[in-house]
């Protein structure tokens, strides 16, 4: 279970879920995507519909539907599952608040359907909301790993110690599973020193988190979303397929060792 996560916007974390998911998906593996983000983003990506008459993880998280009930095949592929988000989970954060175990609904409630299914996912990504509210500790507190995109651009180090910390917090006082295995660089612009500069500085200071494979920028991958695709269903043989295929070739290979 890998939580993806980074409290700055535009990084790349729901393009990062949508297609590790569909990678690891074709590649053999059972994958439930569970989108926590308002936007809805990666619902949208996954080809899942997400009006906001439909049933979602808001009625999952603030009024204790199974997740059965809201587990939508996604048009990617047919190994490939999504829990979508709709416009509603944007007030769940002030209604989580009053409720009882308001940071552990998510786990019991994803704990509880994994338990009763005869094939259980191999792995099971989350996408969280670019904040470190009620939703992200969800994420967290359900989760055994956290994946952070970094960019490779200027700031991308700015804010990681602050989520850092909370993920910390959270492993001392919620969840003693939680821990940081994978950081993956994304919009490389091979062509600047600065992006060389930040991928350098970022394997400095996380030498075994941090993935070989890296993100480039690229056309096909902005695109993609917009057909309701990945950029593997969208352009196979584009960089950005290649890579994410490779990134998670590289994220199997590490959970198998």
């Amino acid at each position: 279970m890998l939580t993806i996560s980074n409290q700055k916007g535009g990084v790349g974390k729901t393009t990062t879920a949508v297609n590790l998911a569909a990678a690891l998906a074709r590649a053999g593996a059972r994958v439930l995507v569970i989108d926590l983000d308002p936007q809805g983003n990666a619902s949208t990506a996954l080809g899942v519909e997400h009006r906001s008459d439909q049933q979602s993880v808001y009625e999952v998280l603030v009024s204790d539907l199974p997740l059965a009930e809201v587990i939508r095949p996604s048009t990617e592929h047919e190994a490939l599952d999504c829990v979508p988000a709709t416009i509603h989970l944007a007030g769940a954060e002030i209604e989580l608040v009053s409720l009882v175990a308001r940071e552990q609904r998510l786990r019991r409630a994803l704990n509880a359907h994994l338990a009763s299914m005869d094939e259980p996912y191999h792995y099971v990504l989350i996408d969280c909301p670019p904040s470190l509210g009620l939703l992200t500790i969800n994420a967290f507190v359900a989760a055994r790993e956290v994946l952070i995109p970094i960019q490779c651009e200027y700031y991308a180090l700015e804010g990681l110690s602050q989520l850092l910390s909370n993920i910390e917090l959270i492993e001392k006082h919620l969840n003693a599973d939680l821990r940081l295995s994978t950081i993956l660089l994304t919009m490389y612009d091979s062509r600047t020193n600065l992006a060389q500069q930040v991928a350098q500085e970022v394997r400095n200071h996380f030498p075994t988190q941090t993935l070989d494979t890296i993100i480039p920028r690229s056309v096909r991958v902005s695109e993609a979303p917009s057909y309701g695709q990945s950029v593997i269903t969208y352009d196979y043989a584009s960089s950005g397929s290649l890579s994410y295929r490779e990134a998670a070739a590289e994220i199997a290979r590490r959970g198998a060792a």
